[in-house]
Protein backbone atom coordinates (compact mmCIF):
# COMPACT_ATOMS: atom_id res chain seq x y z
CA UNK A 1 0.00 0.00 0.00
CA UNK A 2 1.19 3.47 -0.66
CA UNK A 3 2.57 5.24 2.34
CA UNK A 4 -0.06 8.13 2.95
CA UNK A 5 -3.71 8.10 3.93
CA UNK A 6 -6.37 7.75 2.06
CA UNK A 7 -10.43 7.42 2.23
CA UNK A 8 -12.79 4.98 0.95
CA UNK A 9 -14.54 7.12 -1.15
CA UNK A 10 -11.58 9.27 -2.32
CA UNK A 11 -10.31 5.80 -3.45
CA UNK A 12 -13.69 4.89 -5.43
CA UNK A 13 -13.44 8.15 -6.56
CA UNK A 14 -10.41 7.76 -8.54
CA UNK A 15 -10.72 3.91 -9.56
CA UNK A 16 -13.85 5.62 -11.13
CA UNK A 17 -12.07 8.29 -12.98
CA UNK A 18 -9.10 5.45 -14.34
CA UNK A 19 -12.28 3.44 -15.53
CA UNK A 20 -14.08 6.49 -17.50
CA UNK A 21 -10.64 7.43 -19.03
CA UNK A 22 -9.77 3.91 -20.15
CA UNK A 23 -13.56 3.81 -21.39
CA UNK A 24 -13.11 6.91 -23.15
CA UNK A 25 -10.01 5.33 -25.37
CA UNK A 26 -12.34 2.21 -25.82
CA UNK A 27 -15.31 4.54 -27.09
CA UNK A 28 -12.45 6.39 -29.39
CA UNK A 29 -11.45 3.45 -30.95
CA UNK A 30 -15.35 1.98 -31.75
CA UNK A 31 -16.20 5.46 -32.96
CA UNK A 32 -13.17 5.54 -35.27
CA UNK A 33 -13.67 2.19 -36.46
CA UNK A 34 -17.52 3.29 -36.92
CA UNK A 35 -16.35 6.10 -39.56
CA UNK A 36 -14.15 4.05 -41.32
CA UNK A 37 -16.94 1.45 -42.08
CA UNK A 38 -19.21 4.37 -42.62
CA UNK A 39 -21.58 3.58 -40.03
CA UNK A 40 -22.62 7.43 -39.35
CA UNK A 41 -25.19 6.18 -36.77
CA UNK A 42 -22.98 4.48 -34.17
CA UNK A 43 -20.26 7.15 -34.90
CA UNK A 44 -22.55 10.05 -33.93
CA UNK A 45 -23.56 7.57 -30.87
CA UNK A 46 -19.91 7.38 -30.01
CA UNK A 47 -19.62 10.98 -29.96
CA UNK A 48 -22.49 11.62 -27.70
CA UNK A 49 -21.12 8.79 -25.12
CA UNK A 50 -17.43 10.19 -25.09
CA UNK A 51 -19.10 13.71 -24.71
CA UNK A 52 -20.18 12.40 -21.65
CA UNK A 53 -17.74 10.13 -20.75
CA UNK A 54 -15.56 13.69 -20.67
CA UNK A 55 -17.44 15.38 -18.35
CA UNK A 56 -17.91 12.58 -15.78
CA UNK A 57 -14.48 12.02 -15.85
CA UNK A 58 -13.87 16.05 -15.32
CA UNK A 59 -16.43 16.47 -12.27
CA UNK A 60 -14.44 13.47 -10.55
CA UNK A 61 -10.92 14.73 -10.94
CA UNK A 62 -12.44 17.89 -9.32
CA UNK A 63 -14.13 16.41 -6.35
CA UNK A 64 -10.66 14.61 -6.16
CA UNK A 65 -8.86 17.61 -6.01
CA UNK A 66 -11.24 19.27 -3.39
CA UNK A 67 -10.91 16.39 -1.38
CA UNK A 68 -7.22 16.17 -1.24
CA UNK A 69 -7.17 19.70 -0.26
CA UNK A 70 -10.53 20.06 2.02
CA UNK A 71 -9.04 16.92 4.34
CA UNK A 72 -5.09 17.33 3.76
CA UNK A 73 -5.29 13.79 2.67
CA UNK A 74 -1.80 12.87 0.63
CA UNK A 75 0.27 15.59 1.81
CA UNK A 76 3.64 14.60 0.56
CA UNK A 77 2.29 13.24 -2.68
CA UNK A 78 -0.62 15.69 -3.73
CA UNK A 79 1.08 17.78 -6.39
CA UNK A 80 2.39 13.84 -8.11
CA UNK A 81 -1.41 12.84 -7.95
CA UNK A 82 -2.97 15.90 -8.79
CA UNK A 83 -0.62 16.00 -11.95
CA UNK A 84 -1.51 12.52 -13.06
CA UNK A 85 -5.31 12.81 -12.84
CA UNK A 86 -5.18 16.08 -15.08
CA UNK A 87 -3.08 14.67 -17.29
CA UNK A 88 -5.15 11.84 -17.56
CA UNK A 89 -7.79 14.22 -18.05
CA UNK A 90 -6.58 15.60 -21.02
CA UNK A 91 -6.36 12.27 -22.63
CA UNK A 92 -9.77 11.77 -22.51
CA UNK A 93 -10.26 15.22 -23.82
CA UNK A 94 -7.88 14.78 -26.58
CA UNK A 95 -9.86 11.48 -27.62
CA UNK A 96 -13.33 13.36 -27.94
CA UNK A 97 -11.53 15.89 -29.89
CA UNK A 98 -10.31 13.30 -32.11
CA UNK A 99 -14.18 12.21 -32.80
CA UNK A 100 -15.44 15.69 -33.22
CA UNK A 101 -12.22 16.42 -36.21
CA UNK A 102 -14.04 13.38 -38.03
CA UNK A 103 -17.37 14.84 -37.23
CA UNK A 104 -16.67 18.32 -38.15
CA UNK A 105 -13.98 17.98 -40.95
CA UNK A 106 -15.12 14.50 -42.89
CA UNK A 107 -11.96 13.58 -44.14
CA UNK A 108 -12.40 11.12 -47.44
CA UNK A 109 -10.25 8.13 -46.71
CA UNK A 110 -9.36 5.87 -49.55
CA UNK A 111 -10.55 2.13 -48.69
CA UNK A 112 -6.88 0.54 -49.08
CA UNK A 113 -5.52 3.36 -46.37
CA UNK A 114 -8.18 1.79 -43.52
CA UNK A 115 -6.73 -1.04 -42.47
CA UNK A 116 -3.82 1.33 -41.17
CA UNK A 117 -6.16 3.50 -39.96
CA UNK A 118 -7.97 0.34 -37.77
CA UNK A 119 -4.21 -0.88 -36.89
CA UNK A 120 -3.65 2.40 -35.67
CA UNK A 121 -6.20 3.34 -33.43
CA UNK A 122 -6.06 -0.46 -32.00
CA UNK A 123 -2.59 0.26 -31.25
CA UNK A 124 -2.73 3.91 -29.51
CA UNK A 125 -5.81 2.76 -27.55
CA UNK A 126 -3.36 -0.56 -25.92
CA UNK A 127 -0.99 2.10 -25.04
CA UNK A 128 -3.92 3.73 -23.04
CA UNK A 129 -5.16 0.66 -21.88
CA UNK A 130 -1.68 0.16 -20.61
CA UNK A 131 -1.22 3.25 -18.87
CA UNK A 132 -4.22 2.95 -16.77
CA UNK A 133 -2.82 -0.28 -15.67
CA UNK A 134 -0.01 1.56 -14.90
CA UNK A 135 -1.74 4.45 -13.26
CA UNK A 136 -3.97 1.87 -11.01
CA UNK A 137 -0.52 0.51 -9.67
CA UNK A 138 0.32 3.19 -8.54
CA UNK A 139 -2.45 3.80 -5.74
CA UNK A 140 -1.32 0.31 -4.65
CA UNK A 141 1.66 -1.22 -5.29
CA UNK A 142 4.86 0.14 -7.43
CA UNK A 143 5.97 -3.51 -8.26
CA UNK A 144 4.23 -3.88 -11.52
CA UNK A 145 4.26 -0.20 -12.71
CA UNK A 146 7.20 -0.77 -14.67
CA UNK A 147 5.98 -3.70 -16.67
CA UNK A 148 3.01 -1.61 -17.55
CA UNK A 149 5.16 1.57 -18.60
CA UNK A 150 7.18 -0.38 -20.92
CA UNK A 151 4.18 -1.74 -22.46
CA UNK A 152 2.78 1.69 -23.02
CA UNK A 153 6.49 2.70 -24.57
CA UNK A 154 6.05 -0.39 -26.83
CA UNK A 155 2.87 0.62 -28.45
CA UNK A 156 3.80 4.08 -28.41
CA UNK A 157 7.11 3.13 -30.73
CA UNK A 158 4.59 0.65 -32.98
CA UNK A 159 2.26 3.85 -33.51
CA UNK A 160 5.18 5.76 -34.74
CA UNK A 161 5.89 2.59 -36.69
CA UNK A 162 2.38 2.73 -38.13
CA UNK A 163 1.91 6.50 -38.89
CA UNK A 164 5.81 6.50 -41.14
CA UNK A 165 4.22 3.72 -43.03
CA UNK A 166 1.10 5.34 -43.61
CA UNK A 167 2.12 8.68 -44.51
CA UNK A 168 4.63 6.96 -46.99
CA UNK A 169 1.47 5.37 -48.62
CA UNK A 170 -0.25 8.43 -48.67
CA UNK A 171 2.22 10.87 -50.24
CA UNK A 172 3.49 7.87 -52.85
CA UNK A 173 -0.26 7.71 -54.02
CA UNK A 174 -1.96 9.68 -56.80
CA UNK A 175 -4.17 12.04 -54.50
CA UNK A 176 -4.25 15.67 -54.60
CA UNK A 177 -1.56 16.95 -52.40
CA UNK A 178 -4.48 19.02 -50.46
CA UNK A 179 -5.93 15.82 -49.83
CA UNK A 180 -3.01 14.06 -48.96
CA UNK A 181 -2.19 16.72 -46.00
CA UNK A 182 -5.45 16.12 -44.88
CA UNK A 183 -4.73 12.82 -44.28
CA UNK A 184 -1.54 13.17 -42.82
CA UNK A 185 -3.26 15.63 -40.30
CA UNK A 186 -5.82 12.68 -39.43
CA UNK A 187 -3.08 10.25 -38.72
CA UNK A 188 -1.31 12.66 -36.03
CA UNK A 189 -4.49 13.46 -34.32
CA UNK A 190 -4.67 9.75 -33.17
CA UNK A 191 -0.77 9.16 -32.94
CA UNK A 192 -1.49 11.86 -30.55
CA UNK A 193 -3.42 9.38 -28.34
CA UNK A 194 -0.06 7.00 -27.93
CA UNK A 195 2.18 10.51 -27.08
CA UNK A 196 0.14 11.45 -24.64
CA UNK A 197 -0.46 8.20 -22.90
CA UNK A 198 3.72 7.69 -22.91
CA UNK A 199 3.67 11.12 -21.24
CA UNK A 200 2.02 10.30 -18.35
CA UNK A 201 3.65 7.01 -18.14
CA UNK A 202 7.03 9.22 -17.33
CA UNK A 203 5.38 11.43 -15.14
CA UNK A 204 4.23 8.01 -13.21
CA UNK A 205 7.90 6.65 -13.58
CA UNK A 206 9.42 10.08 -11.93
CA UNK A 207 6.71 9.76 -8.95
CA UNK A 208 7.52 6.28 -8.43
CA UNK A 209 11.20 7.24 -8.33
CA UNK A 210 10.25 10.31 -5.59
CA UNK A 211 8.59 8.17 -4.11
CA UNK A 212 11.47 5.59 -2.91
CA UNK A 213 13.83 8.74 -2.13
Amino acid sequence: MLPFKKTKALEQRIDNFLDLIQKGALVLEAGVKSYLNDDMEDFKKRIEEITSLEHEADQDRKHVKTELYTYSLMPESRGDVLGLLENLDKLIDTSKEVLYNFLIEVPEIPKKFKPNYIELIEQSTKSVENLIIAARAFFVSSVMIKDFINKVEFYESEVDKIVTKLNTSIFASDLDLSRKQHLRFFTHTIERISDMAEDVSERISISVIKRSI
